[in-house]
């Protein structure tokens, strides 16, 4: 397991080595912008593909910025790495500096090591599966807040967002009853810190695969609960989740989304 983990830290910083020669070259108004930012999602991409392949030549390496195709290829593998680049984009376009690294390792349906990694700020969370979570090499836990009242939670929502969306609307409701809620641009992120106790909830309907796989892990390790939004475990290739630092207080939200129809529950209780 040492092996992977040491690859993954080597990766998500090489990564982010990338985004830093990026980062401030773009502003939101900029002509072009848009071919800029993916080209640094590219290069910090092909830099943890080159990382992991070195390592491991025989693993597959599935990439926000991969073809469908090449995609559906990765499911086949038994060991699958899971990277975001770029997480928080829109965030790196506009200079706010809130965007990070993800990339976890899964094998047969079983997330082993994860890390996610804020260039700017120098924060690395990782995980290892049965190893706890750590931030910086210390060891980190979720919160232990149990009601919503005293929560501080984190919604991640779509790049186009309406009234009937999923994200929205738990966040229309769960505002009024929890202490605040956060939007800040990177779901990677939002995990990261519900596993280092600086939040205490999240949720996304809409993240993908790339955005959660690192944060799943780190929630676990560090002692907090997160799941699909009807209760059952997290199905990477369908990726919507809700977690939470502990289980009275995931079991709170979790009434909150099921109020909207949002768990695939038939008759939630409120």
């Amino acid at each position: 397991m040492s092996d992977f983990f040491t690859t993954c830290e080597r990766a998500v910083r090489a990564a982010g080595e990338v985004l830093l020669k990026k980062w401030g070259r773009v502003t939101a108004r900029e002509k072009g912008r848009f071919d800029l930012v993916t080209e640094a999602d590219l290069a910090a991409q092909e830099v943890v593909r080159r990382t992991v392949l070195e390592a491991f030549p025989d693993h597959a390496v599935l990439g926000e910025e991969d073809s469908i195709e090449k995609q559906k290829t990765c499911a086949d593998r038994p060991y699958r790495w899971i990277v975001d680049p770029l997480d928080g984009t829109t965030n790196f376009v506009h200079g706010v500096p809130h965007f990070s690294v993800s990339l976890a390792l899964e094998h047969e349906g079983e997330l082993l090591v994860g890390a996610v990694f804020n260039p700017l700020s120098g924060e690395l969370f990782s995980a290892v599966r049965g190893d706890g979570a750590n931030l910086n090499g210390e060891s980190i836990r979720t919160s232990g807040v149990v009601s919503l009242g005293e929560a501080l939670g984190a919604v991640g929502f779509p790049p186009v967002v309406t009234d009937e969306s999923p994200d929205f609307r738990l966040f229309v409701r769960a505002v009024k009853e929890c202490q605040s809620i956060r939007r800040m641009g990177s779901v990677a992120l939002n995990l990261s810190y519900l596993a280092a106790g600086r939040l205490d909830v999240a949720w996304s309907f809409s993240a993908k695969t790339w955005d959660v796989a690192a944060g799943v892990l780190l929630i676990s390790e560090a002692g907090g609960v997160v799941t699909a939004p009807d209760g059952g475990p997290v199905d990477l290739d369908r990726p919507g989740l809700i977690a939470a630092a502990t289980a009275d207080l995931h079991e709170a939200i979790r009434r909150l989304a099921a109020a909207e129809g949002l768990t695939g529950e038939t008759n939630p209780t409120t």
